[in-house]
């Protein structure tokens, strides 16, 4: 308490020591040397004189006399020992009789004694004086000692008006202002100090007091917005906390608390890491690495554990500061219960990989899960195969039943998929009446071909949709990774082009992808880019072949066929071409293209002699059948000046059998028009006497299969045909309908259908389908002609 006023005693002390001690102690080694100097020669003074006046007794030896001057000298304060003596050493006198210590002794002053006799000076003896040593004060009179204590008074009295001076004017303002400081620091409040002046300690305590009345008014707004921040903190409706640097809860809001369910004092110091399921721990400790933002916020979800052992998830929200100098490190989390969206992120998950009609995955599911199992078999060593189901006429039933039926098949169909599966086997609909299935074992192979057979079995029996029995069969493709593929895209189209490969073979069975469909699916990718290229550089043409009247030989009418002439590989297959042209639409602009191709060819024959009245018969795919067709078609007719009656509209049994609404009421409208309709290829497929009662025909087509069997080497055959051939003219016939018998290729065959009575014929007998130019020239070669033989030598 008192260090302030014992440095400054120690100050005015150290002063005196080192300024005015030396200089007093100076000043009396001066003084000293200066009363020693001058006893010294009142000394030698007095001994001088003493010295002359004892010649005279020396030299008579009077004895009295001497002792008389020696007890004179000896009685002087200065002097402690006198001796006097002769030459002689008759004479020895000494005062006192004992002679002190030398060491005692100041100074000893040794004299001759001489005496002046008549013969001149004489040395009668010699005199020792021993002066005394004295004191360093002992050689200063009262009156100097005296001054010395005056001195001494003025000089302590000082250092006491310094000390008490410092006291008044110092320590008491000082301890007052400690007093202050320290009952503030005890009492938490704002004291002032009790002192006014105008020196500096007044102006120390008029600062000091303005300083905490400034720091009273600062404290009572730091605790009202302290009580504002901490009401906020706990009124907001959301859940805050903070952590500190070892991860531990400081603070939470009263909203955590009420949606956590816990209690405060339970919480405050826990590791917020306690409060997080297990499995999620990892992630959590893990948030500033994987999700920190350039704005310094981090972001997480994990499960939270609740009061009660309730688990919900939330979303942290975290931002703060790292610790530095003279900070501690801040932070404040927001913790957001999104259970319910994580379901319904979960319900919209799975909404998006689920197929809502029957359950299974969808392709965006079925693609997730396929590079989740590819990791799974490379990390295992097995196999995975993929199975690609398809359903044979299925469009049959959407497009003659209605979708809803559709959908019905497509349940039942995948229910009875599934039932054919193991528990951890996945199945999928890609879409339409796809479906894919993967199976994982060490031998992939044997038990994809196995499960492929149970799948086409389990469809044999019929499916019962609105209580009528439908016969569903499916066309399974199998690929097997890694034999077959290296990558899931891989996969998934390898089994697809071993599903189209059973289609083509006869759909309703199982087909093992092998590398030769690869060369398949090459062929077929490139024929697709020859006829978007032909479109586009008109590479289709209309070629016609000649349909003659059996009777005599002369030309009725042409069917137009279409070709595809590659600048580079020449007149590509037909056939393939409009089965790949079918399956990919683009079958109507091709039809449009040969339409009126054929058409403008028509109009070019008809200008010569004889063909003004010629037919042209154009064969109609299915998808052709559109509402504007008929539009179309009338609008060719007038541009070029055909007359309706001209055109055969040649339809095939499949057209017939979808018996689709928009067909027959085209069919209608073709028929209004005054065109003309062929049945074409009859006697093969599903055939049936009811379409020729139910729809417009006019014409029925022989299918050139039966043709040939007229002539067949076996008699049988060439019985049965006949008679399949006569059946079919007998009925057309009595239906009203002319009857063109296909793919004539011998005489015979020509006799046989001309004494059938079949009306009409075409076939390489007569003339293969020619391009326009070609088959101006051909037609020269049938004017009226009057034998067969001549038909077939113009062939």
């Amino acid at each position: 308490m008192h260090s302030v006023e014992s440095r400054f005693i120690a100050i005015v002390i150290g002063a005196l020591l080192v300024f005015v001690a030396p200089l007093f102690v100076l000043f009396l080694i001066l003084s000293s040397d200066r009363v020693a100097r001058e006893r010294l020669q009142n000394t030698e003074v007095l001994l001088k004189a003493n010295v002359q006046a004892l010649g005279k007794p020396l030299w008579d030896f009077d004895k009295d006399s001497i002792d008389q001057i020696v007890g004179t000298l000896q009685a002087n304060a200065d002097i402690s020992f006198v001796r006097v003596r002769d030459t002689s050493d008759v004479i020895d006198i000494r005062k006192p009789d004992l002679s002190p210590d030398p060491n005692d002794a100041r100074s000893i002053v040794k004299t001759d004694i001489l005496y002046r006799a008549s013969d001149g000076i004489k040395k009668v003896g010699s005199a020792e004086i021993w002066i005394h040593k004295e004191g360093l004060f002992s050689r200063f009179t009262k009156d100097e000692m005296g001054i010395f204590a005056i001195f001494f008074f003025a000089v302590a009295t000082l250092f006491t008006a310094a000390i008490i001076g410092n006291r008044i004017t110092i320590i008491r303002p000082l301890m007052r202002l400690t007093a202050a400081i320290e009952a503030t620091r005890r009492l938490g409040s704002r004291h002032h100090v009790d002192w006014i002046s105008n020196d500096e300690m007044g102006a120390l305590a008029h600062n000091f007091n303005e300083m905490q009345s400034k720091l009273e008014r600062e404290e009572i707004e730091l605790k009202l917005a302290h009580t504002r921040a901490t009401d906020i903190y706990n009124l907001t409706p959301a859940m805050l906390f903070s952590i500190d640097a070892a991860n531990r809860i400081t603070a939470v809001s009263d909203y955590w608390l009420t949606a956590t369910g816990y209690r405060r004092e339970h919480v405050i110091g826990q590791e917020f890491t306690d409060f997080v399921a297990e499995e999620w721990r990892e992630t959590y400790r893990k948030r500033h690495a994987t999700s920190k933002s350039e704005a310094g916020i981090c972001e997480v979800t994990v499960r939270f554990r609740c009061a009660g052992d309730s688990v919900i998830d939330v979303l942290i929200l975290e931002t703060g500061t790292e610790a530095s100098t003279g900070r501690q490190a801040l932070s404040l989390s927001v913790m957001t219960d999104v259970t319910d969206l994580k379901e319904a992120e979960n319900r919209n998950h799975r909404q998006a990989i689920t197929d809502h009609l029957t359950g299974l995955l969808n392709r965006q599911g079925f693609e997730g899960v396929l590079d989740e199992l590819i990791g799974e078999v490379d990390t295992l060593g097995h196999q995975l195969a993929c199975l690609f189901v398809d359903l044979d006429r299925f469009k049959w039933i959407n497009d003659n039943l209605g979708h809803a039926a559709g959908d019905d098949v497509l349940c039942q169909v995948a229910m009875r998929l599934r039932r054919q599966l193991r528990t951890n086997d996945r199945i999928a609909r890609l879409g339409g009446d796809e479906f894919a299935i993967l199976l994982s074992a060490p031998n992939a192979r044997q038990l994809a071909l196995d499960v492929s057979e149970r799948l086409v079995s389990s469809l044999r029996a019929p499916l019962v949709v609105n209580g009528a029995e439908l016969n569903v069969s499916a066309s399974v493709g199998v690929a097997i990774y890694p034999d077959h593929a290296a990558t899931a895209a891989c996969l998934l189209q390898k089994s697809d082009m071993a599903m189209y490969a059973r289609k083509r073979d006869g759909k309703n069975g199982v087909q093992l992808f092998d590398s030769n469909m690869v060369d398949s699916a090459r062929k077929r990718l490139e024929t697709e880019q020859f006829i978007d290229q032909g479109l586009r550089e008109d590479w289709f043409t209309a070629y016609l072949q000649p349909i003659v009247c059996l009777s005599d030989g002369r030309v009725a009418g042409f069917e137009a066929l279409m070709r595809l002439n590659h600048p580079e590989r020449g007149l590509l297959p037909p056939a393939e071409i409009i089965g790949i042209a079918e399956e990919n639409g683009s079958i109507g602009r091709i039809g449009d293209c040969i339409l009126s191709k054929s058409i403008a060819s028509l109009a070019v024959i008809s200008k010569l002699d004889g063909l003004c009245d010629a037919y042209l018969a154009v064969n109609f795919s299915p998808l052709q059948f559109e509402p504007v067709l008929p539009n179309r078609l009338a609008a060719l007719l007038l541009e070029h000046g055909i007359t309706p009656s001209r055109i055969v509209v040649e339809i095939t049994e499949a057209v017939l059998m979808l018996d689709n609404p928009v067909v027959r009421d085209v069919l209608a409208a073709l028929s209004e028009l005054g065109c003309r309709i062929a049945l074409d290829d009859f006697g093969t497929g599903y055939s049936s006497l009811s379409y020729l009662n139910r729809f417009p025909v006019d014409i029925v087509k022989v299918d050139q299969s039966f043709t040939r069997s007229l002539s067949s080497d076996q008699p049988d055959v060439r019985r049965k045909s006949r008679m399949l051939v006569e059946g079919i003219r007998t009925i057309s016939h009595q239906m009203g309908c002319a009857v063109v018998a296909e793919g004539i290729e011998t005489e015979e065959q020509w006799d046989i259908l001309q004494a059938m009575n079949i009306e009409f014929g075409q076939g390489y007998l007569l003339s293969r389908p020619l391009p326009l130019d070609a088959l101006l020239q051909k037609l020269d070669e049938f004017t009226m002609p009057t034998r067969p033989e001549r038909l077939a030598a113009a062939s």
